[in-house]
């Protein structure tokens, strides 16, 4: 709202903000709402936190384990759901500062709320239903997988109807390959649903320890919105030239011309018109990670839950999308990877062997928990590969 305010201010003759343009600058709004949605978190954050607690909605930590129950006993009944917080730091940060106009960042909306509401119904069943046979699964895992695949598929559809007119949308970017390879409507579809379904629930696996999903989320926050940037926004006036050229044109009275380049032809990446106005709704998100930190450090006021974790998780895949980097997301958000697949492997192994276990328990941090390392031990130490992974994944965008 405040981008539309600002343009119309700007376009009426004789408003003493008729000369002011850093509105227009996609970076200049992303400083903006990390700064707005961060000071979102933390003013709504206590009212929240107090409203779940009148409500009664506590978690209730229980797992297949006698030690790791032992460990996390002293969580009992701390408030479930503080995703709130973020969901509506995000939602109320991209209305005030996005362009509401852009089919980017109206998809944005569609796949929070779809995910958000997921989310909710999934935690309010398992918190605060009478059923005991509902009340600590929430809902059942195929009903869970079949409105993300919905999602998944709505959102991909209008995506690829988007990228029509746009020849690098419709191709599979692989890392350090400069070439995209051109993608039919179907396998578009099948890769948006594995994707968006897989990191919604990686994010979710992640959410078990005090500050590590929310912590985690920032950093790969931080490079999606610089490569919703650099796909999209123009690097210079002019492409860069050889050193020689202008002394040779200076000796001979001649003017250097320069063409206009975009980052993405000077890195090599996929070039996607618009795709900067995202990075307004990333940098929301990250605003509102930390400041859901601000409650969410250990020791723990609120937790996430799933209304926080499944939307979080499937905003980062639909950045992976809409950029064309869902390779690149892989290194990106490389702990939710380390987490997901420590639970595939760990099933599949004690499927295989009988009832064998290859951690002490999955997801992985949980393993490392148990091997004496201290919950803030953990949390920090992923945080620190989280961020890792994240200067590994800005580094291959020059190497290209």
């Amino acid at each position: 709202m405040i981008y539309h305010l600002l343009r119309y201010l700007h376009e009426s003759r004789g408003d003493p903000l008729l000369h002011f343009y850093a509105y227009q600058n996609v970076l200049f709004r992303s400083v903006a709402a990390v700064l707005t949605s961060f000071a979102i978190a933390i003013g709504t954050g206590p009212f929240i936190i107090r409203w779940l607690m009148r409500m009664k909605i506590g978690d209730r930590p229980e797992f297949h384990h006698a030690a790791l129950n032992e460990l996390t006993r002293e969580k009992a009944n701390t408030p479930t759901m503080g995703g709130l917080i973020i969901i509506l730091a995000i939602v109320v940060t991209t209305l005030l500062w996005a362009d509401l106009d852009n089919p980017f960042v109206r998809k944005s909306f569609v796949l929070i709320v779809w995910f958000g509401i997921l989310g909710g119904i999934d935690d309010w069943l398992k918190l605060t239903a009478q059923s005991r046979q509902r009340s600590r699964d929430g809902l059942v895992a195929w009903e869970k997988l079949i409105f993300q695949i919905a999602g998944a598929v709505l959102i991909s559809s209008f995506l690829y109807m988007d990228f029509a007119s746009v020849s690098d949308g419709r191709k599979f970017w692989v890392p350090l390959y400069d070439k995209g390879l051109p993608l039919a409507t179907w396998m578009f579809v099948l890769i948006a649903i594995f994707y968006i379904s897989a990191t919604s629930n990686a994010v979710n696996l992640a959410d078990g320890m005090d500050g590590l999903a929310a912590g985690c989320l920032g950093m790969v926050s931080f490079v999606l919105i610089v490569l919703c940037y650099v796909v999209s926004e123009t690097m210079t006036r002019g492409a860069p030239i050889p050193i020689s050229e202008p002394a040779i044109a200076e000796t001979l009275g001649q003017s250097v011309s320069y063409e206009p380049i975009t980052w993405s032809q000077y890195l090599l990446l996929p070039h996607i018109p618009l795709a900067g106005e995202l990075a307004i709704f990333f940098a929301a998100i990250l605003g509102a990670v930390l400041g859901f930190l601000w409650y969410n450090c250990h020791p723990a006021q609120t937790f996430m839950g799933d209304v926080g974790s499944l939307p979080l998780g499937a905003a980062m895949g639909y950045g992976a999308l809409v950029t064309r980097n869902e390779i690149l997301l892989l290194v990106i958000g490389g702990v939710f990877v380390m987490e997901l697949m420590s639970v595939v492997l760990q099933v599949g192994y004690f499927k295989y062997t009988g009832g064998r276990r290859l951690f002490r328990c999955a997801p992985l941090h949980h393993h490392f928990h148990l091997a004496g390392w201290s919950e803030p031990q953990v949390v920090v130490r992923f945080w620190l590969l989280s961020a890792a992974f994240a200067a590994l994944a800005l580094a291959t965008l020059k190497i290209r």
